[in-house]
């Protein structure tokens, strides 16, 4: 049988609901990054490299020939978000922020990507998420609603 060979790299953004800080620790994140790739590969996800902070998540995929992006969003958003609440993860009900962020990555930057994503900690030290979001949307030129 023939199979199609195809390598399309994504980086995904998204926060929770209202940027509320419900990843609070660095044990939790590491938890839930791991539910996250496992869950992923489970359905057939390749997640490269996963990470993110109190308030949200980067992701890179590389997504398979028959995957699209909201259908790969769907499942690590909704599935993700679901365990959090059943393991009780939270004191409050846990929620991902419905919208989120793609750019398609190319091959020749994939490990700056990598690193990126592996550093946030370090990174919103000196940058909130906001900050972050704001030059996400003007430097891949998304237009700001609202």
């Amino acid at each position: 049988m023939l199979m199609p060979f195809v390598k399309v790299y994504l980086h995904f953004v998204w926060s929770t609901k209202n940027r509320y800080p419900f990843l609070n620790s660095k044990d939790l994140r590491i938890k839930v990054w791991d539910h996250i790739r496992e869950n992923a590969k489970s359905k057939g996800i390749f997640i490269d490299t996963i990470n993110g902070h109190t308030d949200h998540c980067h992701c890179l995929v590389s997504l398979g020939a028959d995957q699209t992006i909201q259908k790969t969003m769907q499942l690590i958003k909704g599935e993700s978000s679901f365990w959090i609440n059943k393991s009780e993860l939270t004191p409050e009900k846990f929620e991902w922020q419905d919208e989120y962020f793609v750019v398609s990555v190319s091959e020749s930057i994939v490990d700056k990507v990598r690193a990126y994503i592996k550093n946030q900690e370090d990174h919103h030290k000196k940058k909130t998420f906001q900050n972050e979001y704001e030059d996400f949307i003007d430097k891949y030129g998304f237009e700001k609603y609202g």
